[in-house]
C-alpha cells in the first residue's frame, strides 16, 4: 500500500509567484485554510478549518526547511497524523512545476486520513491553488474571496473528513 501523497502541478506563473502564495500567511489563507504561518524555520504554525468528529478543525505545523525559492517543508499533524510536507518548485518552460509531497502516514487511521487528503489534493492544487495565481496575476475571472471563517481549501479538507466519518460509521 502507498503510504505517502505526491502530486505534482504545472502552473503558467513564474516561480516567485508560486513561491509567494505558498510563504504568505494572506495567501495560504486565500486557497487552503487560515492560519498564522511565517516564512522562518523553527515556526510553529497552525491550519484552521471547521472542527468535525474526531478532529478539532487545528492543524499544528511547523516550518523545518525553507531554501527559497525552491523548496519548503513543514510538519503537519492533526487528528491521526503526524507527517512532513515537503514543497518543491522548478522552473519549467511557459512557468512552474510545484511538487507537493506528504510523508509519514503510519497505522490504520493515519491510512484513512491520507486517503481523505489525497482525494482532496487535486482541487486544491487544481483549482483553488491557480485560482488564486490567477487573481494575483490580473488574469483571472473574479473569484470571491476566502471565506474569513474558513479558506475553500479548509472547506475541501472538511468536506473530506465528514464524508469519511459518515462511511465509517455505516
Amino acid at each position: 500500500m502507498k503510504a505517502d501523497i505526491d502530486q505534482t502541478q504545472l502552473y503558467s506563473h513564474p516561480v516567485e509567484r508560486v513561491w509567494a502564495a505558498l510563504t504568505s500567511s494572506s495567501a495560504l489563507a486565500a486557497w487552503l485554510m487560515p492560519n498564522d504561518f511565517e516564512p522562518v524555520v523553527g515556526h510553529h504554525f497552525s491550519l484552521r478549518t471547521r472542527p468535525a468528529p474526531g478532529f478539532d478543525g487545528i492543524v499544528h505545523c511547523q516550518v523545518v526547511e525553507m531554501e527559497p525559492p525552491s523548496r519548503m517543508v513543514w510538519t503537519w499533524a492533526g487528528g491521526t497524523i503526524d507527517t512532513t510536507v515537503t514543497f518543491t518548485l522548478e522552473a519549467v518552460d511557459g512557468g512552474t512545476r510545484l511538487r507537493m509531497r506528504q510523508v509519514g502516514f503510519h497505522g490504520l487511521g493515519a491510512q484513512l486520513t491520507r486517503r481523505i487528503l489525497a482525494s482532496g489534493y487535486p482541487r486544491i492544487l487544481r483549482q483553488l491553488l491557480p485560482a488564486y495565481l490567477d487573481r494575483e496575476a490580473g488574469s483571472g475571472a473574479s473569484a470571491r474571496p476566502a471565506d474569513a471563517e474558513c479558506a475553500s481549501g479548509g472547506r475541501a479538507y472538511l468536506g473530506l473528513i465528514r464524508r469519511w466519518r459518515h462511511a465509517l460509521s455505516r
